[in-house]
């Protein structure tokens, strides 16, 4: 039997329902949000693109400064709070008529959006040991990609029924799901924020942590995973094979469920810096091997083949993909400073923001453009980029072990937010 929900504790279970909550909505609003912003509010498909592109180099400019505000003023309530602005930036969605007012709607999603992840990550460093982080973590992704499956269905009814009336009640149901998810947030327990940061790390920002700035970008690399299941190989299966265009579709819902019924499994073995950057190692070797696979389906071969051959490569894209998203998971929390995860993590998000602007662009010429060679390229790229990710994370070692003293007493005077539990009563 499959199990998504993690057995860690009420706590860690309440954070998987909140996931579950608000991606249902999500699966819906993404199956459904490009055709609604051009039959209802009438955009062309121009001007969709660039308020995206906007909205979401917005939300990533601001992912850093939020996810501070819940290191200091608590993540619970700042999560509560990110949760309902972004329920509000999908109701201000259905009045939006316009460029003006569908581009701050979604400059307001995305920064709701960004700092929710930077601050959720903070609450889960709370109330979770470090030992069970990354288990609970697979736990979460699972039930993400199962309401993002359940909620792509309920987009698919209203894609079908492809009425005003269907539309709206796709972004009503999402508003509503960000609701619930800040009811559940909410009856979390309280995670004591750091208030004014004193000491040595006072002022020193992310943005000064070389290495991690470092991880952060090489990771960049690894996350074009991401824009190449859903652009890249839509775009090779359609301008480079002789496979039918829904074999996409179907790769995808592959991949969904595949990530809810096996990252745990792919998880448990994570649980050093050391296991990770192993985990890592190998994905960026089961990622080439996938693109070295998807390379020869845009040979000449029977339909039925090509097809075939498409599923091995999305099979090996999925077991990459889970240790990857394993291995980086530990290595972004374990080299954050004690009671600076939000900030931290609010600027590792950032590196998925980079990979889906330049992801597009990078994998149309590589794919569509050079074909096989671009292909293998790009498989060298995942394998140059989990190579890298390692050397790293060993500079940042010793780096992170200076500052372990400080860090530890932070936590003692109550600055940090903790490994164990609540701890007092939350500034938000």
């Amino acid at each position: 039997m499959i199990r998504i929900l993690p057995p860690a504790g009420p706590a860690a279970r309440r954070l998987a329902l909140a996931q579950l909550v608000s991606s249902l909505g999500d699966g819906a609003f993404y199956t459904t949000s490009a055709l609604y912003f051009s039959h209802v509010v009438g955009l062309s498909p121009a001007r969709i693109g660039l308020g995206l592109t906007l909205a979401w180099a917005f939300g990533a400019a601001v992912g850093v400064p939020l996810g501070r505000l819940a290191d200091r003023r608590g993540p619970r309530g700042t999560a509560v709070l990110l949760a309902l602005a972004a329920g509000a930036a999908i109701g201000a969605f259905l009045v939006a008529r316009s460029f003006g007012p569908f581009l701050v709607a979604a400059c307001c999603y995305a920064a709701a959006v960004s700092g929710l992840a930077a601050a959720r990550q903070a609450l889960l460093a709370g109330l979770v040991t470090k030992q069970e982080r990354t288990a609970v973590l697979a736990h979460l992704q699972s039930t993400l990609n199962a309401g993002l499956a359940l909620g792509a269905g309920a987009g698919g009814l209203a894609l079908y029924a492809g009425s005003r009336g269907a539309y709206l009640a796709v972004f009503a149901m999402d508003a509503v799901s960000f609701a619930v998810c800040a009811v559940v947030l909410a009856r979390l327990p309280v995670v004591r924020g750091a208030g004014t940061m004193a000491g040595p790390a006072a002022g020193r920002g992310v943005l000064r942590d070389r290495p991690y700035v470092l991880i952060t970008l090489v990771n960049a690399v690894m996350l074009l995973r991401m824009p190449l299941l859903g652009l890249g190989i839509p775009l090779w299966i359609s301008e480079r094979t002789e496979a039918p265009e829904w074999v996409a579709s179907a790769l995808f819902v592959v991949n969904t469920l595949g990530v809810a019924a096996f990252q745990v499994r792919a998880a448990r073995g994570v649980h050093s810096l050391g296991t990770a950057t192993r985990a890592v190692r190998r994905s960026g070797l089961i990622m080439f091997a996938s693109c070295a696979v998807m390379a020869l389906s845009g040979a000449a071969l029977p339909v039925w083949v090509v097809v075939a051959v498409l599923g091995a490569g999305a099979v090996l894209h999925l077991a990459g993909e889970m240790l990857h998203s394993a291995g980086s998971w530990q290595i972004s929390f374990d080299l954050a400073p004690a009671g600076r995860t939000g900030e931290y993590q609010g600027f590792f998000g950032t590196g998925l923001t980079v990979a889906r602007t330049a992801g597009p662009l990078v994998l149309s010429v590589l794919l569509v453009g050079w074909g096989v060679s671009g292909w293998l390229l790009l498989g060298g790229l995942f394998v140059a980029a989990s190579l890298g990710l390692g050397l790293v994370v060993r500079w940042a070692e010793p780096a992170a072990a200076l500052v372990e003293e400080p860090r530890l007493a932070d936590c003692q005077q109550g600055v940090g937010a903790g490994q164990g539990g609540p701890q007092g009563p939350q500034a938000a």
